[in-house]
């Protein structure tokens, strides 16, 4: 076997392995929202979200072993991190929201249609949780009211599940 059909090769396990756990991830994604009643956008969006990762690392490894110079390849990742880190940081409660919201939704113990108390010494909410988005949750209050909570706020409050 010569060198190009290694590289062929190599390209090639890449290009599977990437299928293989793209699929797995999928999986993952639809049995959390079936399991937790969450909406199937809010599964969308996270496997969009997971998928660019994703593609991104396979990218970066096909792009080596095709003898792209690490040391290019580095400076170029470390300029685009850089830029998007700037973008990001005058938008910081964006991505804070973002990974919030990824976190709700794989390890929280609140899922769709629950009555909560979010507890704040300035201002207490009761409602249903109608939707957990990306970057809010959803309550709807007793009055019919809709308050909007950022994901970020949501994960840090204490909370009282009413149980009925």
């Amino acid at each position: 076997m010569n060198l190009t059909e290694i590289k062929i090769l190599q390209t090639a396990l890449s290009i599977i392995l990437f299928v293989i756990i793209r699929l797995v991830i999928i999986k993952l994604i639809d049995r959390t929202v079936t399991k937790s009643f969450l909406q199937k956008t809010r599964g969308k969006i996270i496997k969009k979200v997971l998928q660019i990762v994703l593609s991104s690392i396979t990218l970066i490894f096909i792009l080596t072993v095709w003898g792209v110079n690490q040391s290019e390849l580095f400076l170029f990742m470390a300029s685009v991190l850089t830029v998007i880190g700037i973008a990001l940081f005058a938008q910081w409660s964006h991505l804070s929201n973002i990974t919030s919201g990824v976190i709700i939704f794989f390890n929280h113990p609140f899922k769709l249609d629950d009555t909560v108390s979010i507890i704040d010494k300035d201002f207490e909410v009761e409602g249903r949780i109608s939707d957990i988005g990306l970057f809010f949750v959803k309550l709807k209050t007793k009055q019919g009211e809709e308050v909007l909570m950022p994901n970020n706020i949501f994960l840090q409050k204490m909370i009282k599940k009413k149980i009925i």
